[in-house]
């Protein structure tokens, strides 16, 4: 009882919501019925043919919530901001988050009048298709939230997209000097573990393929587990809607991937996107902030969070929430925070992507891109006609020049509000470099080809925060792709599972800097070292001192040299760790690779190559004595076309397409293939997925 009174009590003191009103929902059954098909081939990839789009929505929800339903089903209480209700104390801040954000508020208000018919219908029919798989397994149900609308889609999205960008980490330094700083953890503002790692995505064109393909990598690296995991689907309407490729649960379109004529993918980028006010206070009324010379009245509300206790005991919180002219309002003990963020009440990256889904040739891509409704990552694009486009696409405050824009902003002026983005035109970009290749891995736009003349900086300001780093990735695709001038289609697989840090890497450069400071007369120390000291940087599998190398180092490492901290003492520590794990574990600290990094599945256990940063990118933490792979390569495409426009595709899955149920033949049945780095074919064509079918069954509202 008493941990749920503090967790109250920092409720209570925790006046900085913003409303959500009540959300008033019809027990009557929807009146629209829906059909789809669902063929499941050989590796248990659900194909869905509906005769509408909201007909493919809905059987790819119902295919999706077979194979995962329990995270679609807590990404949806997140999002109406009803988790706490079911998990407790712990999910009360994601309930404060959604409120906080006014995503509700904006749904109600917004959502009948803003959101176009067909992205409707798509969000009704995704909707209906959770409702029925409820209604056929009721057991498994959190009977508050349903019936679903298609409101409740829409508001997924509004929910996840600050977090993919780090809003929760602003919020936790806001309250980090306070007593809510243990509340506001990572964890529990985030308890969905929203975690966007890493990406890389490549393009080779015509000019750059020594048979005249187009090809395209596409190769987000996320976890493998939770909502932010790839579930891999193929689509198909006789509304024109056919997309294979990865979505997140909870979604009715495809996030990455491609149709027949074209193929995408986004990569991870960090611009700055969340600025932070610090408001003057009227002494004499602390519900009043100066702007302007002038003292304006906050804007004022109660918020109400549904707290679970003890089994089916709960408790009702209401919180005051402000609002002023910059966003939401967060009041600390003596000081006041206002907020304002790229995408802040933005409704319109589900319809965004779902055109960039329907998009059949370059020009009708780059017309859904410049909606400009998602708020960042890179995207990188080829199609069939050979073209290849690389944007640094992202929803930039356009800010008056000099101000601090990396630290709080004065509050109390109107210069420091910012009410447009940077336009589409001035954003990194490029159709068709001369050099008919592009790569992105996380690094700086300018260098997305390796020639500097390919892009000019000047267009941006420097309040933009775009990153000029490079990635060890980057650097190898660059050393790799960039340098070959005709590349085989072995080779472009070949370069994609590279195993090598650069010598120009922070990998590198870090080992080589405490090699040349430490000092010690410790005897083991001493023969680690050496063996640091002469590692050809490789993590095949057969490399005796990749797991010694990771484990040290990755604490400490950052993608860019210019943040690396350099610390011996620190790393000696982390080094004797390392020596004192794998020789409890294997007797020895010179263990290769793949006998202490592993794939673990249900009852398989298999090695892996690659690690943290690599183009094979790997990451793992060390559980039960071995180095187990949490992060990295996952669900990945090649997509192809011949110089004739013929599509092939190959992808793979780390796990298999069931996400939650051991008992499915295809909970793990793609992980030696993944182990292997080896590829399956995707099918589009009803007779190819016929000629590889595992099952087929009709799913229906009627």
């Amino acid at each position: 009882m008493l941990k749920y009174l503090i967790t109250f009590s920092i409720l209570f003191i925790c006046s900085c919501s913003s409303s959500i009103n009540q959300i008033k929902r019809s027990n009557n059954e929807n009146t629209i019925s829906y059909k789809a098909t669902i063929y499941r081939d050989t590796m248990g990839v659900p194909h869905i043919f509906g005769i509408r789009d909201a007909d493919a929505a809905y059987g790819l929800a119902y295919a999706h919530a077979e194979d995962d339903f329990s995270t679609i089903q807590d990404i949806l209480l997140a999002a109406r901001g009803q988790l706490a209700s079911v998990k407790g104390a712990k999910a009360a801040v994601n309930d404060y988050y959604v409120q906080l954000l006014g995503i509700w508020t904006d749904i109600d208000n917004r959502y009948n009048k803003e959101v176009p018919e067909d992205v409707k219908s798509l969000c009704d029919g995704y909707a209906n298709g959770i409702n029925d798989y409820v209604k056929k397994h009721p057991q498994k149900a959190i009977k508050s939230l349903y019936p679903l609308r298609g409101e409740d889609i829409l508001a997924g999205f509004m929910h996840r997209l600050p977090l993919f960008y780090g809003f929760e980490k602003y919020l936790i330094n806001i309250f980090k000097k306070s007593k809510l700083s243990r509340a506001f953890s990572h964890n529990n503002l985030d308890p969905l573990n929203i975690d966007m790692i890493a990406s890389n995505v490549i393009a080779v064109g015509p000019d750059r393929s020594s048979d005249n393909y187009t090809r395209l990598l596409l190769n987000t690296h996320q976890p493998w587990d939770g909502p932010t995991s790839w579930y891999e689907a193929h689509v198909h309407s006789e509304e024109g809607w056919n997309m294979v490729g990865g979505l997140f649960p909870g979604s009715p379109v495809i996030f990455v991937g491609h149709n027949k004529n074209i193929a995408w993918s986004h990569t991870v980028n960090h611009p700055d996107l969340v600025d932070i006010y610090e408001l003057e206070i009227n002494p004499q009324d602390d519900n009043q902030y100066l702007m302007d010379g002038k003292w304006v009245d906050l804007v004022e509300y109660t918020s109400k969070i549904k707290v679970k206790l003890w089994g089916p005991f709960k408790w009702t919180v209401k919180i005051k929430g402000y609002r002023s002219v910059h966003g939401p309002v967060i009041k600390q003990e003596n000081q006041t925070f206002a907020i304002r963020y790229s995408g802040m009440n933005e409704m319109k990256t589900l319809e965004q992507w779902y055109r960039m889904n329907k998009s059949q040739n370059i020009k009708e891509f780059k017309s859904a891109m410049k909606m400009m409704s998602i708020p960042m990552f890179n995207t990188g694009y080829a199609d069939k006609s050979g073209n290849i486009y690389y944007l640094y696409n992202a929803m930039i405050p356009k800010r008056a020049e000099g101000y601090d824009w990396k630290g709080n902003l004065p509050g109390n002026t109107s210069k420091t509000i910012w009410d447009s983005y940077i336009p589409f035109e001035d954003l990194p970009q490029i159709t068709n470099p001369k050099g008919s290749f592009y790569q992105n891995c996380n690094a700086s736009p300018f260098l997305a080809t390796g020639d500097i003349n390919d892009f000019s900086p000047d267009k941006i300001s420097v309040t933009a925060g775009i990153e000029t780093h490079q990635t060890n990735r980057s650097k190898r695709a660059l050393e790799l792709y960039g340098l070959d001038k005709s590349i085989s289609r072995e080779e472009f697989y070949e370069y994609k599972f590279d195993r090598q840090y650069s010598d120009k890497s922070v990998m590198a450069y870090a080992i080589n800097r405490y090699i040349s400071d430490v000092e010690t007369d410790d005897h083991e120390l001493k023969a680690a070292i050496n063996l640091l000291k002469n590692w050809n940087l490789r993590t095949d599998f057969d490399n005796k001192v990749a797991a010694l190398a990771i484990l040290t180092f990755l604490p400490h490492l950052k993608w860019d040299i210019n943040e690396y901290k350099h610390d011996v003492n620190k790393i000696t520590t982390q080094l004797k760790d390392t020596i004192s794990k794998l020789k409890l574990a294997f007797g020895r600290f010179d263990v290769p690779l793949g006998e202490v990094q592993r794939l673990k599945r249900g009852d398989i256990d298999l090695p892996l190559d690659g690690g943290p940063d690599n183009l094979r990118a790997i990451y793992a933490r060390w559980v039960d004595d071995k180095m187990v792979a949490t992060n990295g390569d996952c669900y990945f495409q090649f997509v192809e076309w011949s110089p004739d426009g013929i599509l092939t595709s190959e992808s793979i899955h780390q796990y298999g397409s069931n996400n939650n149920n051991p008992e499915s033949q295809f909970y793990n049945n793609q992980s030696k293939l993944f182990s292997n780095k080896k590829m399956k074919p995707t099918y589009m064509d009803l007779s190819d997925i016929k000629n590889n079918l595992s099952r087929s069954y009709t799913v229906s509202s009627e």
